[in-house]
């Protein structure tokens, strides 16, 4: 059965641990400024992630040129199983992602604003593509419009490539991602747990509550 999987966008451990005990985990994405506001060797941050999160967890490299991606993907797969590299949408960065899925090391495709830059990661082997929503939105385009995009020209030619709604900033992208099909939404702990949240679920549970303690009913 196919269903929308959760990523959250974070390094934070105690974070990713919070959603891991609610049993809604299905991955993790970082990226160095994420890497960055942990103040901890970056190798023992993915770690311990994946030590938390069974699922994917991307790590991403930070060399522009292909040589330097291909060197650090071999490195950080090595941390543990079930890393994959998050590489950048550019030309030294699809010739890496080639290369490494001729190897059997899954990659991350990231920053990708445009369905012909999706079309190019698919192309290459790209076991995931990050489309950035929320940043799109930021400059007047809606970002779901690329999502949808993206998965037209994936079905058109069955490509196998996942797509990620990245960037997104809450329950309204998390809404039309599903609506959409996207296979994965990625957002930080704090649009996570606005997901939760509705008036009329907090104005219910106050109601039933009190009538139940005005009849001083008990269950242990």
């Amino acid at each position: 059965m196919s269903f929308v999987k959760f990523f959250l966008d974070t390094a934070n451990v105690e974070e990713i641990r919070k959603v891991a005990e609610m049993g809604l985990l299905d991955g993790v994405t970082t990226n160095p400024s994420h890497a960055a506001k942990t103040g901890r060797p970056f190798k023992e941050v993915v770690t311990e992630i994946c030590g938390i999160c069974s699922g994917p967890v991307s790590a991403e490299s930070i060399s522009t040129d292909t040589e330097g991606m291909l060197a650090e993907a071999r490195e950080v797969c090595s941390w543990a199983p079930n890393v994959v590299v998050k590489i950048p949408l550019i030309p030294e960065g699809i010739k890496a992602v080639r290369i490494l899925a001729e190897e059997g090391i899954k990659t991350n495709v990231t920053l990708c604003f445009s369905p012909t830059q999706a079309l190019l990661a698919a192309k290459a082997g790209a076991t995931y593509i990050s489309p950035f929503v929320g940043r799109l939105d930021d400059i007047s385009t809606t970002g779901m419009d690329l999502v949808r995009e993206i998965a037209q020209i994936y079905d058109n030619y069955a490509y196998d490539t996942e797509i990620i709604v990245a960037s997104a900033r809450g329950p309204q992208h998390v809404r039309e991602a599903a609506l959409t099909g996207a296979d994965i939404v990625t957002m930080p702990y704090d649009a996570f747990t606005k997901l939760f949240n509705h008036p009329l679920t907090e104005v219910g549970l106050e109601k039933f509550l009190a009538d139940w303690n005005a009849a001083g009913l008990q269950i242990l």
